[in-house]
C-alpha cells in the first residue's frame, strides 16, 4: 500500500514539474503553439471586391423615339412584363401610357377639320373668281361684235363718226387683251393659292396619320428573342418599372441581354487601384452559387475617380470580362472578385503577426530562442508578407512578443544601413491600353485609323461607343444595371501552394 501511494505521489509532481514548464515558456521549453516557421514558396498579392454582373453586350428596348416630335412630355409606363422573362421577337413587352396621344391626336384632327374647310372655301373662291374673269371676256367678244357690225353700217356716217366707232372698236380690243392677261394672272393666282392649301392640308394631315400611327408605337414588342431584365433611365436614375416615367430623348423601356459573354462591373477605392491593370486574372465566385468557381480578365480600368456615396472615399470603375458560359449566370447577380495584382516565385514570407516595429521604422523578428532581429520587408498582403532580408527558410519565430524579449534592441542588418529612411519608389502608372471588344491589343493601323476619325485615346473610343449604343444599338460595355458596389479590399492568395 505504501508503495502504491509513493509510485502516485510521484505520478502528481511529475505532473506539476510539466504543467510549470509548458505554461511558462520563460523558464523552460517554449510551447509549439506560440512559433511558426518561415516559409518558401509561391506568394500573391491580390484585390478582393465585390461587382455585379451584367451582360457586355445588349439590345435595347426602346419606346416610341419620335414623341417628342409631337410634343409628348411624359412617358410612363403602364404595364411591364416581369423581370427574367423569356420572350420572342414580336412578342409584347410593355405598354405606355397614351393619355397625352390621344390629346394630341384629338387637337390635331381639328387642324385637319379646320384645313379642309380652307381647302374647300379656296376652291370655291377660284371657281368665282374664273368664272367672273370668264364672262368678262365673254361680253367683251359680245361687245366688239356689235362694234364691228355698227362700224360696217356707218359706211355714209360722217367720217368723225366712223373714226368714233373705230376708237370704240379698237378700245374694245384692247380691254379684251387685257381681260385675257387678267385672267391668266388670275389663273396663276388661284394655281398658287390651291398649292398653299394643298400643302397645308397634306402637312397637317400627314402629321395627324403619324400621330395615330405613333399609338401603336406605345405597345412595346421585343425586337429580337432573349429574357426581359430591367434597365435604369427613370428621372433620378431609377429603375424602369411599372409606374415610371421615363425620358422622351432616350426611352428606354428594358434590355435583351447577351447572355454569351457577361462582365462583372466593380468599384475598387483608390487606395488599391494602382495596383489594377488590364488583362490581370481575377477569380470570380457568386453568391447565388458558392459552389462555382469562374475565372475572368480584366478589361477596363477607369482613369478617372468618383465619389462613393457610402463614404468620403474615391472609388474607381473595373470592368472584368468572365472566361466560361454559364446557363445559371444572370445580370445583376452580386460577384466576388479576386484580382492578382502580383504574383512572386519561392520568397520565404512569414504571418504579419511575427513582425514588430521598433523606433516607429525598423521592422525585426523574434526567433526561438530569444534573439531579436531585424528583417527587411518587402510585399505584404492581409495576411502575410515577404522577408526579403533577415529570415531564412525553416526560421522558427514567435507568434506573439515573448516577455523575456520586451524592450530589447534588434540586432541590425549592416546591409540596411543609409538605406532605412528611404520610400519605395511608386509605380507609375501605366498607360491605358487600346483593346479591341474581346479585350485584345489593337492593332497600330487600326489605332492610326481611330486617331484619323478625331478618337485620340481608349476613352474617348468608349464614349463614341456608348453615345451610339444609346441611340438604340446593341450596347458594348459600360455601366451595369444594378447599383453600385462597395468598396475593395486587400488579402493574400495561397502562398506555398
Amino acid at each position: 500500500m505504501k508503495k502504491k501511494l509513493i509510485i502516485f505521489g510521484g505520478i502528481i509532481v511529475v505532473a506539476i514539474i510539466a504543467s510549470i514548464v509548458f505554461l511558462n515558456p520563460s523558464d523552460g521549453e517554449e510551447g509549439p503553439a506560440l512559433f511558426v516557421s518561415a516559409e518558401k514558396g509561391d506568394f500573391t498579392v491580390e484585390v478582393t471586391t465585390t461587382g455585379e454582373l451584367s451582360a457586355e453586350r445588349s439590345t435595347k428596348i426602346v419606346g416610341p423615339v419620335s414623341a417628342r416630335d409631337y410634343g409628348i412630355r411624359n412617358l410612363t409606363v403602364q404595364r411591364l412584363v416581369d423581370e427574367g422573362t423569356q420572350v420572342r421577337k414580336g412578342q409584347f413587352v410593355a405598354q405606355l401610357d397614351p393619355g397625352e396621344l390621344y390629346d394630341k391626336i384629338q387637337t390635331e384632327k381639328d387642324r385637319v377639320d379646320a384645313e379642309n374647310a380652307e381647302y374647300e372655301s379656296a376652291k370655291i373662291d377660284t371657281a368665282l373668281t374664273l368664272r367672273g374673269e370668264r364672262d368678262k371676256l365673254i361680253n367683251l367678244d359680245y361687245q366688239i361684235a356689235e362694234k364691228k357690225l355698227q362700224l360696217e353700217q356707218s359706211a355714209f356716217e360722217p367720217p368723225a363718226t366712223i373714226q368714233r366707232y373705230e376708237n370704240e372698236l379698237e378700245k374694245l380690243q384692247r380691254d379684251k387683251e387685257r381681260a385675257i392677261e387678267n385672267y391668266g394672272l388670275r389663273q396663276e393666282q388661284a394655281k398658287t393659292r390651291m398649292i398653299e392649301q394643298t400643302a397645308d392640308l397634306r402637312r397637317v394631315t400627314d402629321r395627324y396619320n403619324k400621330m395615330r400611327s405613333l399609338m401603336g408605337e406605345f405597345t412595346i414588342n421585343a425586337p429580337q428573342d432573349g429574357m426581359v431584365i430591367y434597365t435604369k433611365g427613370g428621372f433620378g436614375g431609377d429603375r424602369i418599372v411599372e409606374g415610371s416615367s421615363i425620358s422622351v430623348y432616350s426611352p428606354n423601356v428594358a434590355e435583351l441581354p447577351d447572355l454569351s459573354s457577361m462582365i462583372s462591373t466593380t468599384y475598387i477605392n483608390e487606395v488599391d487601384i494602382r495596383k489594377v491593370k488590364s488583362g490581370q486574372t481575377v477569380e470570380i465566385g457568386l453568391d447565388a452559387f458558392p459552389d462555382k468557381e469562374l475565372t475572368g480578365k480584366v478589361i477596363r480600368v477607369a482613369r478617372v475617380g468618383q465619389q462613393n456615396p457610402n463614404s468620403d472615399a474615391k472609388v474607381f470603375e473595373v470592368v472584368v470580362r468572365l472566361n466560361e458560359r454559364d446557363r445559371d449566370l444572370r445580370p445583376a447577380m452580386t460577384t466576388s472578385n479576386i484580382i492578382l495584382t502580383q504574383k512572386l516565385d519561392s520568397v520565404i514570407h512569414v504571418p504579419l503577426e511575427v513582425l514588430h516595429v521598433w523606433n516607429d521604422s525598423i521592422n525585426y523578428v523574434v526567433k526561438k530562442g530569444g534573439k531579436v532581429e531585424e528583417v527587411k520587408v518587402g510585399l505584404t498582403n492581409s495576411n502575410e508578407a515577404v522577408i526579403e532580408m533577415g529570415v531564412n527558410e525553416g526560421d522558427v519565430l514567435y507568434l506573439s512578443m515573448p516577455s523575456n524579449a520586451e524592450g530589447k534592441e534588434p540586432k541590425l542588418i549592416a546591409e540596411l544601413n543609409g538605406l532605412r529612411n528611404l520610400k519605395p519608389e511608386v509605380e507609375e502608372f501605366e498607360e491605358e491600353q487600346w483593346l479591341n471588344r474581346d479585350g485584345t491589343p489593337m492593332s497600330p493601323d487600326m489605332i492610326q485609323r481611330m486617331k484619323s476619325f478625331g478618337i485620340n485615346s481608349p476613352a474617348e473610343m468608349r464614349e463614341r461607343m456608348q453615345q451610339f449604343q444609346r441611340g438604340g444599338g446593341n450596347r458594348g460595355g459600360g455601366r451595369p444595371s444594378g447599383g453600385r458596389p462597395g468598396g475593395a479590399s486587400t488579402r493574400s492568395g495561397q502562398p506555398g501552394q
